[in-house]
C-alpha cells in the first residue's frame, strides 16, 4: 500500500504552510469586502480549516480506495460532495458565530450573497488535492510495481546464474572421482594427491560461490588448483601455458568463468587425442575490458569442435548475458586444427566485492 503524502514531514510542513497563507489572503479579500478583522479573521480560519481537514480526509483515504482509469468520476462525485457538506458546514457554523457573538447582523445578508463564489473556491480547492492525491497514489503504485517487477527478474535471475554454476560442479566431480577410482590399485600415491587436490579445489569452489566477483588473480589460482587434478587424470599428455600482464591481473570477473571454457579446451583437445596436447590461456587489459583467449588443438578427422558448442561455453554465453545484457561477450573461432574461445569482461560494471 502506497504511503500518504501528508505521512512525509516535507509534504505536511508543505501542505500547512500552503493553508495557512491561503488563509492570511483570504482574511484580506474579505476586509476588503468591508468586513472587520475580528469577523474577517475568524471567518477565514473556521472556512480554511473545514477545507484543510476535508482535503485530509481526501489524501489519507484515496491510499485504501484508488480509483482506475474508468472510474474517475468517483473523483468529480466526491470532490462535489464535500464541497457541499463544507458549504453546509460554514453555514451552519459561521452565521450564528459571527452575527450573535460579534453583534454584526449584517453577516448573514452577506454570506448568502458570498456563497456561490466560496462553493466555486472550495470545489476548486478539494478538487485539486483530489487529483493530486490520485496523482501521487498512482505514481507510487507505478513505482511499487516496478519494485516489485525489478526484484522479481533479479530474483529470477540470480536463480538462473546458480543454477548454471551448480551444474558445472557435478559433472566435473564425477570425471574426477572416476580417475581417483582408476588410480587407487595402480598409482596409490597419485590417488592420494588427486584426493588432496580436489579437496582444495572443493573448498575454493564453496569460498568462490559467495563472491560476485573476484580479481582475475584469484580466478588464476582456482583454474591451476583444477589443471593441477586434470594434470593427474591426463598424465604428460597434458601442458599448460598461462599468459598474462601485469594490468590483467587486477580485473574482475565473474568467480568460476574460466574452469568451464578450460574444461572444453581438455575435453575438445584430449579425448580424441593420443599425443601431447598445449592448452595455452591469454589475458590481457584491452580498453577497460578483460579480454581471455582459451586456445586448444584438437584433431579435424576425429573432432570438429562447433561454434560455441558443449555445455561449459553455453552456460558461459547465457552467464555473461544474464550479468551484462550483451550477446557479444564470448567469441569462438577455428584457425585450422586450433580451437580458440575468447571471453571480453567489461569492468565498468563489474565492482569489487568485499
Amino acid at each position: 500500500m502506497a504511503r500518504s503524502p501528508l505521512s512525509i514531514t516535507k509534504f505536511l510542513l508543505i501542505f500547512v504552510s500552503w493553508w495557512l497563507i491561503w488563509a492570511f489572503l483570504q482574511t484580506l479579500l474579505l476586509m476588503g469586502f468591508g468586513l472587520q478583522l475580528g469577523i474577517a479573521v475568524a471567518d477565514s480560519l473556521v472556512a480554511n480549516t473545514l477545507v484543510a481537514l476535508s482535503c485530509g480526509f481526501v489524501s489519507n483515504n484515496l491510499q485504501y480506495y484508488l480509483p482506475k482509469k474508468e472510474r474517475y468520476w468517483y473523483i468529480l462525485f466526491l470532490s462535489l460532495g464535500l464541497t457541499i457538506l463544507i458549504t453546509i458546514a460554514c453555514k451552519g457554523i459561521l452565521v450564528p458565530l459571527l452575527s450573535h457573538q460579534y453583534g454584526d447582523p449584517g453577516y448573514a445578508s452577506f454570506f448568502s450573497k458570498s456563497w456561490p463564489v466560496r462553493f466555486d473556491i472550495i470545489f476548486l480547492q478539494v478538487g485539486c488535492m483530489t487529483i493530486l492525491s490520485v496523482l501521487w497514489y498512482s505514481s507510487e503504485e507505478e513505482a511499487q510495481q516496478i519494485q516489485r517487477k525489478t526484484d522479481a527478474e533479479r530474483m529470477s535471475k540470480e536463480a538462473e546464474l546458480f543454477k548454471l554454476r551448480q551444474q558445472l560442479a557435478p559433472h566435473f566431480l564425477f570425471n574426477s572421482l572416476n580417475s581417483i577410482s582408476a588410480l587407487t590399485g595402480s598409482h596409490p600415491e597419485q590417488a592420494r594427491k588427486m584426493i588432496q587436490q580436489l579437496s582444495d579445489f572443493l573448498r575454493s569452489n564453496l569460498k568462490e560461490e559467495e563472491q560476485q566477483s573476484v580479481l582475475l588473480a584469484e580466478e588464476l589460482q582456482y583454474l591451476e588448483l583444477y589443471l593441477d587434478i586434470e594434470k593427474v587424470r591426463f598424465g604428460h599428455r597434458l601442458t599448460t601455458v598461462i599468459r598474462r600482464d601485469e594490468d590483467s591481473l587486477v580485473m574482475m570477473l565473474p568467480p568460476m568463468l574460466l574452469q568451464p571454457i578450460v574444461e572444453n579446451a581438455i575435453k575438445f583437445g584430449l579425448y580424441d587425442t593420443t599425443g601431447t596436447v598445449t592448452i595455452t590461456i591469454d589475458a590481457r587489459a584491452d580498453n577497460n575490458h578483460l579480454v581471455i583467449a582459451v586456445q586448444n588443438p584438437f584433431d579435424p578427422e576425429t573432432s570438429r569442435p562447433r561454434q560455441g558448442a558443449g555445455f561449459g561455453l553455453s552456460s558461459i554465453q547465457r552467464r555473461l548475458y544474464l550479468l551484462f545484457a550483451r550477446g557479444d561477450l564470448l567469441e569462438t573461432r577455428i584457425e585450422g586444427n586450433l580451437f580458440t574461445a575468447i571471453v571480453k569482461i567489461p569492468q565498468q560494471l563489474i565492482t569489487p566485492t568485499v
